[in-house]
């Protein structure tokens, strides 16, 4: 017996990545429980500013969202018994978000992830329909791995879609001799923010700022509720911002540039 559900992501203004997963019944003579693939050898070294607390607690988040009534009664329908379930790559592109994945199945508790050789983050995987790649299979309670299955495909197509157009937009930079950084914006989804950020990373892009606590960037509202003095602007934001943070300054013109370089902007 054997039920195929397949996930395919919509992300706006980012690559599409069309993950399924196929489980199987107890009984198959294909089933054996493998050992785990430590999941190190499949992670990008970036997945090492993850605080494993913060992502346990930013993925505990998202299964209380999809379950918030506690009960899970589809759960208790399809039982405990063990039963595996197939990651399969359907669209091409850059692999991201393995440690997000894991952590999905370490909450959801009594699963073991073995990844395959082709999973390595960072890599461009060239999947299609019709060359479908297998990356993973986990294995564990039916009730688990439906629970999980969701969210963690979710997070996996949304690492790897950023990922995708992320190298894709180093790659044109990069062929128009462009040696600076290309970087992502603060207009993350909300919840998913440390995600999409990672996925930059994956892609071979900068993050900019993470956050609104990282570096102070004054835009035009900032400048305007300033009376329009972009010196006046940079001189109260350094007042309690102190020595080691930066200040940037958007500005809209070259001259404006330079009078912000001059009040002290670290970055314009």
């Amino acid at each position: 017996q054997r039920t195929k559900t397949s996930a395919k992501q919509d992300i706006p203004t980012m690559a599409d990545q069309s993950i399924s997963s196929t489980t199987t019944a107890n009984g198959n003579k294909r089933q054996k429980i493998t050992p785990t693939t430590p999941s190190s050898s499949h992670e990008s070294p970036l997945s090492s500013l993850l605080p494993p607390p913060q992502v346990k607690s930013i993925v505990s988040a998202w299964l209380q969202d999809d379950m918030p009534s506690h009960f899970d009664v589809g759960g208790y329908v399809v039982g405990a018994d063990v039963q595996k379930a197939e990651l399969w790559m359907k669209s091409p592109g850059v692999f991201a978000g393995v440690p997000f994945f894991d952590a999905v199945f370490d909450v959801c508790g009594g699963c073991v992830i073995e990844w395959e050789g082709a999973a390595i983050e960072g890599n461009h995987i060239p999947a299609s329909p019709s060359n479908k790649i297998k990356l993973a299979t986990v294995t564990g309670p039916v009730s688990h791995l439906l629970r999980g299955e969701r969210t963690a495909l979710n997070t996996l197509s949304r690492c790897s879609g950023v990922a995708t157009l992320s190298r894709k937009c180093v790659d044109i930079a990069k062929s128009n001799n462009w040696h600076g950084l290309v970087a992502g914006t603060r207009k993350t989804t909300p919840g998913f923010r440390l995600v999409e950020k990672y996925g930059l990373l994956v892609g071979g892009a900068a993050t900019h700022r993470l956050d609104l606590s990282q570096m102070v960037m004054l835009k035009d509202n900032h400048v305007w509720s300033c009376g329009g003095s972009i010196a006046e602007a940079v001189k109260k934001a350094r007042v309690v911002s102190g020595f080691s943070q930066n200040i940037e300054v958007e500005c809209q013109s070259l001259e404006e540039a330079f009078v912000a370089a001059e009040a002290g902007a670290d970055v314009v």
